[in-house]
């Protein structure tokens, strides 16, 4: 592989993860996050995937991907449609679950997730708004960077589709390394399906709109059922206490 295309495997690889357990740890030593740092953290996310597609864009189009390579195509678009509404209500629906699935186990059982989610997931409505756009960022861009430009290089350089798929859900489950061990594992699996409808559809818009899905369900059901005091906000405790 030419040494750009390296340069930004090292980049998702390495570099990505590394900053995300640095900007996790800085979090979890405050105390607590405002609405003003919370806001902050949403839009350097976005500005920092956004940048991330352009450079990756850049190089791709300079080494001649087609937009067919990086699954930027729709070739039948009621299937892919249907596909894309129906993924999308399935691992929602998963994600729903296991959110108050956690929610119903005690605070101190839940932990680095609980911590996490009461330092980054929305705690207002002038919060949910910017995560909303970043969940839709987040589909868009991380969708583009491993089922997309990653996974059109690993097919361009003869690597059987299997080990495509497992590669690049590798190194996507490595940039959700802040989430801890439980985080990667998870988010290793999602990768791994979006992966197969990457090939299966040769698109990637079933994936986006799965991806989207998932992160919007926790922006919008993780506060209900994993922070106290959106559930006393709204007048449901027992959505934390799991009765």
């Amino acid at each position: 592989m030419p040494w750009d295309i390296w340069v930004i495997f090292l980049l998702l690889g390495l570099i990505l993860p590394w900053r995300g357990q640095q900007r996790m740890k800085k979090l979890l030593a405050m105390p607590r996050v405002t609405t003003v740092e919370r806001l902050t953290l949403y839009a350097s996310t976005m500005a920092w995937q956004w940048c991330a597609v352009a450079l990756v864009a850049w190089r791709g189009w300079a080494h001649r991907f087609t937009a067919s390579q990086l699954g930027l195509t729709i070739h039948d678009r009621t299937r892919i449609l249907v596909v894309s509404i129906a993924g999308a209500l399935t691992m929602a629906a998963f994600q729903w679950l296991n959110l108050r699935r956690v929610g119903r186990i005690s605070l101190e059982a839940r932990g680095p997730v609980q911590a996490l989610a009461e330092r980054i997931l929305p705690q207002s409505t002038v919060e949910l708004l910017p995560y909303l756009a970043l969940a839709i960022t987040a589909g868009l861009c991380e969708e583009f960077l491993y089922r997309g430009f990653v996974m059109a290089v690993l097919v361009s350089v003869g690597l059987p589709s299997w080990a495509v798929v497992l590669i690049s859900s590798v190194l996507f489950g490595l940039a959700h390394s802040y989430q801890g061990r439980g985080g990667v594992v998870m988010t290793l699996f999602v990768g791994l399906i979006l992966g197969t409808s990457r090939m299966a559809y040769d698109s990637l818009v079933p994936a986006i709109v799965w991806h989207t899905a998932v992160d919007v369900v926790a922006g919008t059901a993780g506060p209900r059922y994993l922070l106290p005091s959106w559930a006393a906000h709204a007048g449901k405790p027992g959505a934390v206490e799991g009765r």
